[in-house]
């Protein structure tokens, strides 16, 4: 398979899905952007339409170049038929296995059979999901980064049965894209989540244990370490069930008590306090606008 021109079916219309979808498009390529949720498809083309509109504006691309990108991305609803002339396939799917793994089996079955299938997985097995399928070698991790037409990283993640072919071809698809591949190997959480999620859950439970307010903690991590933006920032924008589910994953694949998640998210997440997408988590987040306050729960 060529990575020129491809046929490309993205999975999940929500934040990644949609973003992933947008940087095919811009790419070159006729994309079918596939979610059961009629509304989240909506959402997911009106935010296309608006981030190549601030491209636009930011003179980055051309209207000309705005309505090329548009009229090669097509919506469905249906699975069957928009993967079954893909070239590739990206899951871009909640980050829970068995539904993972239902959707790697209903793809199977659909997709030609010399179609790659990708995962956008941020921390489960690839091994685990290629399994599902009969094409374990045509199985592999793109595991993009959040904002999708922003973040140069790519991590390509082989699974146990994965070919050379395969991940030659998504690397080199991956740079086509603009982006910059890291090959990494099939553990939990991979490198980004490995070393990132640890983190957050640090900072946590130096909250939790009343180290240092929300602010302060963000500030720390801003200033003392040039981190662009401090960690319990993050985990409200990655989302804080987001967050959960990884720490389970690496707590559950490693079995050491180091992942085990802070009390504080665990709670935080049973109670809907979810980040961004819920409005509330240790910051409070008003739709349309970038400023953000401290939480109640959290602000003396």
């Amino acid at each position: 398979m060529s990575a020129s021109t491809l046929k490309v079916a993205v999975i999940g219309a929500g934040t990644m899905g949609n973003g992933i979808a947008h940087v095919f498009a811009q790419s070159g390529h006729q994309v079918s952007l596939i979610d059961v949720n009629a509304a989240a498809l909506d959402r997911a083309q009106a935010t296309i339409e608006r981030n190549l509109d601030r491209l636009v504006a930011k003179e980055r691309i051309s209207a000309e170049d705005k309505a090329a990108t548009l009229s090669r991305l097509k919506t469905s609803s249906e699975m069957h038929g928009a993967v079954s002339d893909a070239d590739l396939v990206v899951e871009a799917a909640t980050e829970r296995l068995d539904l993972k793994l239902k959707i790697f089996e209903q793809i199977d079955a659909s997709a030609p059979a010399n179609a790659i299938l990708a995962t956008n997985t941020s921390s489960i097995s690839i091994t685990r999901i290629a399994a599902a399928t009969g094409r374990p070698d045509k199985v592999i991790g793109m595991h993009f980064m959040n904002p999708v037409p922003i973040m140069k990283l790519v991590e390509v993640i082989r699974g146990y049965d994965t070919s050379d072919a395969t991940t030659a071809t998504v690397v080199a698809l991956s740079q086509q894209l603009g982006k910059i591949p890291v090959e990494v190997h099939d553990y939990p959480g991979f490198v980004a989540n490995r070393i990132l999620m640890p983190m957050i859950n640090e900072a946590i439970c130096s909250l939790h244990e009343g180290v240092a307010g929300v602010a302060e903690i963000d500030q720390v991590m801003k200033l003392g370490m040039a981190h662009p933006m401090g960690p319990l920032h993050l985990a409200d924008f990655i989302g804080l069930d987001v967050c959960l589910s990884i720490l389970r994953v690496l707590q559950d694949g490693f079995g050491q008590p180091k992942y085990a998640p802070s009390p504080l998210l665990v709670n935080m997440v049973m109670a809907g306090k979810l980040g961004v997408k819920s409005g509330e988590g240790f910051y409070t987040h008003t739709k349309g606008s970038k400023e953000i306050v401290v939480a109640p729960a959290f602000n003396g």
